[in-house]
């Protein structure tokens, strides 16, 4: 491929990038459950535990870990469920096969999409770190900063690219979101999402580490606790992220293989 076919193509999927936010953005319900969705947990949650602390973590305000913790939510919703379901929807109308007659590359359409989800994952952290700092002053260490955005980068890619990858499994659209859920909400309640998840048994604990939501709240949890010092590269987090985006990619590569090409 020469170098103006490259150009070429990423303009393509610059505009399917742009496609996409006009689509997201129009839909209001779809805009509001992935991101004020969060927001609104973030509300209520602060407001049930307001001026509470957790001992467990050397007596930090609760805001402190829960914000982390539905930011990571956030951007699961963003990525993981917006492509999940979405996609499911396109394979079933046909959509995806449609693309090959186009002519439009599939890595672009694909591209177009994955970073659409991006940018919405970009606009819930960027509101939640503004609610986060101005209603309940919560506030990232200086220092973290690179871990914010290594692990905000990693997670994101890994769920983008198991949002994609696990439609292989949905049997319908119909289906999409009840799939989706079953997989996510249980993670995020052994995760500690909706709150610190220190007392709860080992082996849940085991479970929740295997799987991205843990590491990626846990991570981000580092990031915010003022008890910490450093650029809180957590390196076991990180080896979790990165295995699940490997699989994620092996799995959205299996799929499209087998949507796009039959």
């Amino acid at each position: 491929m020469t170098s103006s076919a490259i150009v070429s193509d990423a303009r393509l999927a610059g505009w399917q990038v742009l496609y996409e936010q006009r689509s997201f953005w129009r839909n209001r319900t779809r805009a509001f459950f992935a991101v004020g969705f969060p927001m609104v947990f973030l509300v209520v949650f602060a407001a049930l535990n307001k001026d509470a602390t957790v001992d467990t973590r050397g007596g930090i305000a609760y805001d402190t870990v829960f914000l982390p913790g539905i930011l990571s939510y956030g951007v699961v919703m963003a990525t993981f469920t917006n492509l999940a379901v979405e996609t499911a929807r396109l394979r079933d109308a046909g959509m995806l096969k449609r693309v090959r007659a186009t002519p439009l590359p599939a890595w672009t359409y694909l591209a177009g999409r994955v970073g659409s989800a991006v940018i919405v994952a970009l606009a819930t952290t960027v509101l939640t770190l503004i609610l986060g700092a101005t209603a309940y002053d919560v506030h990232l260490r200086p220092e973290a900063l690179p871990g914010l955005l290594a692990a905000l980068a990693l997670g994101t890619a890994a769920f983008a690219a198991l949002g994609v990858g696990i439609v292989r499994w949905i049997p319908n659209a119909d289906a999409a979101p009840v799939v989706v859920n079953v997989v996510l909400l249980p993670l995020t309640f052994i995760s500690g999402v909706w709150g610190p998840s220190d007392g709860e048994p080992a082996f849940l604990a085991h479970l929740a580490h295997a799987f991205p939501v843990q590491p990626m709240a846990d991570w981000l949890q580092q990031c915010f606790d003022p008890r910490l010092h450093g650029a809180t590269l957590a390196g076991a987090d990180a080896r979790v992220l990165a295995f699940w985006l490997i699989a994620g990619v092996l799995m959205t590569h299996r799929f499209l293989r087998g949507t796009m090409e039959s």
